[in-house]
């Protein structure tokens, strides 16, 4: 690798072929040349932070650009998905050249990288996300999600990329793409996937009959069983998700709403257009109690000075619960997320709100007075601090006619002075020391050990995971366990923690009985009548979607006598959802059930149902 200064000198001096930099064959600027970013060390300078927090530069061009996402592997190792072939807004990306992925190393812990290697693939293009895990490397290549074989983790592949599903936005839009893999707590694979163009996704080949039709929300994959599902429908533009200490997820959108409860089954309000569920008639709204714009016309937002006060625009991508460890308690479960016209980081804090949750306006975080700051994504790492990946651009989604391909940045915010992590790999750890990771404060531990016991044997851990589940007096200690033993198939005891003392337990134990389809339905039906969480309800309401139609019913009885969930914001529709496809199966039982229904919604929705004829 040539040396990082002389390097940036080469690439001011002009005229200067990309290509001879070491970018993809193909690389080119098409921005106005006399429009230049400022440099990675006057641009992190302009970054300001609370009192407390300092700020390094990761990575900078040309070492990284155009870093459109990124995440760790279980050494500590930070992937980077680097995309230079986005272009043509509204059609197929067009472009010639190909991206690539990128992995770095902080060796010494100092907030700069030491190692950077290129992964040796380089038949990327439409990449917008990466993931290290079970054997590989997992990538979203529009119209593809793919899987590089890498078993025996040198950074060489295996093979040839193999594509695991297809059919994402039919390949002619130019935004609104697949994106955000992250591996949930279930042992499942998740993404997002935008409003704009409609995707028919299955396995390669399959045909239309075996596809699942899908324009916006939030998906999942499962990489043993090969089970592909949407999880929620609705919204924009997705490009952000995360999970809270119970395990609730969340992510982040752009104009109609910046933050989102993710609840299986769930239909979310969308910009335009229906989802492909008919007879919803009524949607579910953002999480968020306010907006970072003036609410009107979206469009003129993205100055971003007009709007400081309400936190810089209307663009949102990046979602963090951040829960790394070295932050103040006190920022610890709020979500962070970039608001890119905005040129900062915004927060929310995250209260319950009836059955779901309610995103309170937190001060903003970070600002940059970089007017080429067009950041992504916020990960936290071993160390607690948390990197920032800056594409570096004066356009961004609608804006693709120039693009300024050779220029990117990497910053870390940590607070204080963290102690450095020594180099290491968690995958030579025995079950037991993974297991033990289930306890670290540092949610990054956690994470990365649950997928690496997940890849072992079935039931890897189970004694250790079992006493933790049954005797840690934390409750989000328990439920690590319970993920951990569902993920790896330890067969944790979903019915009898039914009757768990805490809502989170009980809510997380149906619904892992509901992903499994093993529903115990008159423990369900007595739960909906009798148990006093609204959150519990709630993922009653949502495993209905997923339980036998006749079993439906008591359930859905039982949660339509209890009116203290008649103005609750998500319980009302989502118990519609469960029982719509059963209303012309019985209508008599229907047309009864409308008229003793302490929920209003149900009632109306009913009538307006058997009313619909079809």
């Amino acid at each position: 690798m040539l040396n990082v200064a002389l390097l940036a000198l080469l690439l001011l001096a002009a005229p200067q072929d990309p290509e001879t930099l070491g970018y993809p064959k193909g690389t080119k600027n098409t921005e106005d040349p006399k429009n230049v970013p400022l440099t990675p060390a006057e641009a992190l300078k302009r970054i300001t932070l609370p009192e407390g927090f300092r700020v390094t530069l990761f990575a900078g061009e040309p070492d990284v650009s155009q870093p459109i996402s990124t995440a760790f592997d279980e050494r500590g190792r930070l992937w980077v998905a680097e995309c230079y072939s986005y272009e043509s807004s509204g059609g197929p990306w067009k472009s010639a050249v190909r991206d690539r992925i990128l992995v770095f190393e902080d060796a010494d812990g100092d907030g700069t990288f030491d190692k950077r290697k290129v992964f040796f693939w380089d038949g990327a293009q439409n990449l917008t996300s990466v993931l290290p895990g079970h054997g590989g490397v997992w990538a979203c290549s529009t119209p593809s999600v793919i899987f590089i074989p890498d078993k025996d983790r040198d950074d060489v592949p295996d093979g040839e990329p193999v594509a695991i599903l297809d059919g994402w936005n039919d390949g002619k839009i130019g935004h609104c793409v697949v994106n955000g893999l992250q591996w949930g707590p279930d042992g499942w694979l998740y993404g997002n996937q935008g409003i704009q163009g409609d995707s028919k996704v299955g396995k390669p080949g399959a045909p239309d009959a075996e596809r699942v039709l899908f324009n916006g929300g939030i998906w999942r994959y499962h990489p043993a069983r090969k089970v592909f599902e949407v999880v929620c429908e609705g919204t924009t533009n997705p490009w952000g998700l995360d999970w809270d200490d119970h395990g609730q997820a969340f992510f982040t959108n752009c104009v109609i709403g910046h933050l989102w409860h993710v609840v299986p089954g769930a239909h979310c309000e969308r910009m335009y257009g229906k989802d492909y569920t008919p007879n919803t008639y009524g949607l579910l709204k953002a999480a968020s109690d306010h907006v970072h714009f003036a609410g009107k016309d979206w469009t003129k937002s993205r100055a971003g000075q007009e709007h400081d006060v309400l936190g810089g625009g209307h663009a949102h991508a990046g979602a963090m619960i951040y829960q790394g460890g070295n932050w103040p308690e006190a920022y610890r479960n709020s979500i962070f997320m970039i608001n890119i016209h905005g040129r900062r980081v915004n927060t929310d804090v995250l209260e319950r709100r009836g059955s779901t949750y309610v995103g309170k306006h937190g001060p903003d975080f970070l600002k940059t007075g970089d007017p080429w700051f067009r950041a992504l994504n916020l990960k936290y790492g071993p160390d607690g601090g948390v990197t920032i990946n800056d594409w570096t651009d004066v356009g961004e989604c609608h804006d693709t006619k120039t693009v300024h391909r050779t220029s990117g940045r990497i910053y870390k915010v940590v607070y204080g002075a963290p102690k450095p992590v020594e180099p290491f790999d968690l995958s030579k750890k025995t079950d037991a020391e993974l297991v033990a990771l289930q306890l670290h404060a540092n949610e990054w531990y956690v994470r990365q050990s649950r997928r690496l016991l997940q890849e072992r044997a079935a039931g890897a851990g189970r004694a250790d995971l079992l006493k933790i589940l049954k005797e840690n007096p934390d409750v989000t200690r328990r439920l690590r366990a319970l993920w951990t033993l569902h993920a790896t198939n330890g067969e944790p005891p979903l019915v009898d923690l039914l009757d768990d003392e805490n809502e989170h337990v009980r809510a997380w134990a149906l619904r892992l009985l509901a992903d499994d389809r093993k529903v115990p339905a008159g423990k369900f039906a007595a739960m909906a009548s009798s148990d006093p969480s609204p959150l519990v309800r709630l993922f009653l309401a949502s495993a209905l979607q997923r339980m036998e139609p006749e079993a439906r019913w008591p359930v859905v009885e039982n949660l339509a006598q209890r009116a203290e969930d008649a103005e609750d914001p998500a319980l009302p529709q989502m118990i519609w959802y469960g029982l719509e496809p059963v209303v012309k199966s019985d209508l008599a039982r229907a047309s009864k059930l409308a008229g003793s229904t302490k929920i209003p919604f149900l009632r109306t929705s009913i009538a307006r149902r058997i009313a619909s004829g079809n």
